[in-house]
């Protein structure tokens, strides 16, 4: 009967039964789906470009997914009416809605920009450390803190320091040596221990 039918409607009957698989197998007929992909997969690309305004890539995605829930749900399509396009388009209308509505939900991107310029956290730990150190220095008395900004800070000799300060090199030693207690103090009274 379902032979008669087809034949009078004028379309070329397509032979949609299922091929048996093993039993545990869901493969469903691989000649359904490329007579699915063959007669529908043309037309569902032109509603959904119109759905998608134009976006082919999307249309394209949309037509596929359409298709793969298509091969999922092989065994429940309507096989009777002689067509499975309202399906397919009804498929692919929810799934553009769906894509639709998931976009407005997403909360809203922002630039990272402004992220790459805030200091990282080794430059904030950095930046404290300096700090502290600074706050330090300004308890030492202003001959031990000159003594110890030329030898540690700007990384000159201790004959090169004296040069520097008009002092004997004896001086300095003695000096950066109550300096450096005097530091190891002050640092301890802010919190930082070795």
């Amino acid at each position: 009967m379902r032979e008669d039918a087809a034949v009078a409607d004028g379309r070329p009957r397509r032979d949609r039964r299922r091929t048996e698989a093993p039993r545990g197998s869901a493969a469903p007929d691989e000649d359904l789906m490329r007579a699915l992909y063959q007669e529908h997969a043309g037309p569902l690309l032109a509603y959904v470009l119109r759905l998608v305004a134009g976006d082919r890539q999307r249309a394209e995605d949309v037509v596929q997914e359409t298709l793969i829930r298509a091969w999922k749900n092989a065994g429940q399509l309507d096989r009777t009416t002689g067509s499975v396009r309202p399906w397919l388009v009804t498929v692919a209308r929810r799934i553009v809605i769906d894509g639709h509505r998931s976009r407005q939900a997403r909360p809203q991107e922002v630039d990272p920009s402004p992220l790459e310029v805030m200091p990282a956290e080794d430059e904030i730990d950095k930046a404290l450390w300096l700090m502290t150190l600074s706050d330090a220095l300004e308890d030492l008395t202003p001959a031990h803190r000159e003594v110890l900004i030329e030898t540690y800070f700007k990384g000159r000799t201790v004959n090169e320091a004296a040069e520097t300060l008009g002092i004997p090199s004896g001086t300095v030693r003695s000096r950066v040596f109550y300096a450096l207690r005097s530091m190891k103090l002050a640092l301890e009274e802010r919190g930082v221990s070795a």
